[in-house]
C-alpha cells in the first residue's frame, strides 16, 4: 500500500546560541489508511515529530513527505493550502469559539478561508454533526455541552474538509474514562468507514493499545515499532 507519509532522517533544532535537539535522524513510514499511536512521556519528542508531520513546524533538517509530496521544501502558501486539503487537526483542547454554536463552529474553516457557504456545505456540516453523535445539537454554544460532545464538534470541524490525514495530539486528555471510549470508538469508525490515515500522539498506552501500530518516541528517537 501507498506511503501516507514519509519522513527522512528528521533532525530538529532548537535555539541559536543554546542548542536543544528535540529530534533525532528519524525515519518513518506511514501506510494509506492506518490507524497509528505515537507514545512517549512528556518532553519525548512525539508532539514536535506530528507538529512536522501537519507542517505546523519545519524540520531543522530532513525530508517530510505527504501523498508523495516534499513539504519542507514548500512555501507558506503553498503548506497553507496543503493543511487545508489534505489534513484536520485534533487537539487535545478543542479550541471551539464560545460565541458560535456548533453547527457554526464546524463551519469555521470555510469562514476562516471567506470561502462561499453554499447550503450543499451547511447540510454537510450538520450531516458530520449527526455523525458524530450530536443530532439535535446543532444550535447548541459550546458551553452548554458536555467535555466529550465538545470534542466530537471539534472531530466534525476537522473532517469538513475531507482530509486525507487526521493528526489528534492527546484528544481525550481532558475527558473521563467514558468519554475517552467512546472518542476513541469515534475515531476508529472514521479510519475504517473513510480510510482516513488517523495520526494518534497520547501518553496512555492502554488507548495505544487501540491502534494498529504504537510508535514510542524516547529522548528525541524511536525506540519502539510494533505493528499488532
Amino acid at each position: 500500500m501507498a506511503n501516507a507519509i514519509e519522513l527522512k532522517k528528521i533532525n530538529k533544532i532548537y535555539g541559536d546560541k543554546v542548542k536543544t535537539q528535540a529530534l533525532f535522524d528519524i525515519d518513518l513510514k506511514i501506510e494509506k489508511g492506518s490507524f497509528v499511536s505515537i507514545i512517549g512521556q512528556s518532553g519525548s519528542g512525539k508532539s514536535t515529530m506530528l507538529n512536522i508531520i501537519g507542517t505546523l513546524d519545519n524540520p531543522t533538517t530532513g525530508e517530510v513527505l505527504i501523498d508523495q509530496i516534499r513539504t519542507d521544501k514548500l512555501n507558506k502558501k503553498e503548506l497553507s493550502k496543503l493543511r487545508n486539503e489534505k489534513i484536520g487537526f485534533v487537539f487535545q483542547f478543542h479550541y471551539l469559539l464560545p460565541e458560535f454554536n456548533a453547527l457554526d463552529n464546524v463551519l469555521m474553516p470555510y469562514k476562516i478561508k471567506k470561502q462561499k457557504i453554499t447550503p450543499e456545505i451547511i447540510e454537510r456540516a450538520k450531516k458530520l454533526l449527526d455523525e458524530v453523535g450530536l443530532e439535535g445539537k446543532h444550535k447548541k454554544l459550546p458551553s452548554t455541552l458536555s467535555g466529550g460532545q465538545q470534542q466530537r464538534v471539534a472531530i466534525a470541524r476537522s473532517l469538513m474538509n475531507n482530509p486525507s490525514l487526521i493528526l489528534a495530539d492527546e484528544p481525550t486528555g481532558n475527558l473521563d474514562s467514558v468519554s475517552t471510549n467512546n472518542i476513541y470508538e469515534l475515531l476508529r469508525e472514521i479510519n475504517q468507514k473513510n480510510k482516513t490515515t488517523l495520526i494518534v500522539i497520547t501518553h496512555d498506552r492502554k488507548v495505544a493499545e487501540r491502534a494498529d501500530r504504537i510508535i514510542e518516541i524516547k529522548d528525541g528517537k524511536i525506540e519502539m515499532d510494533v505493528k499488532k
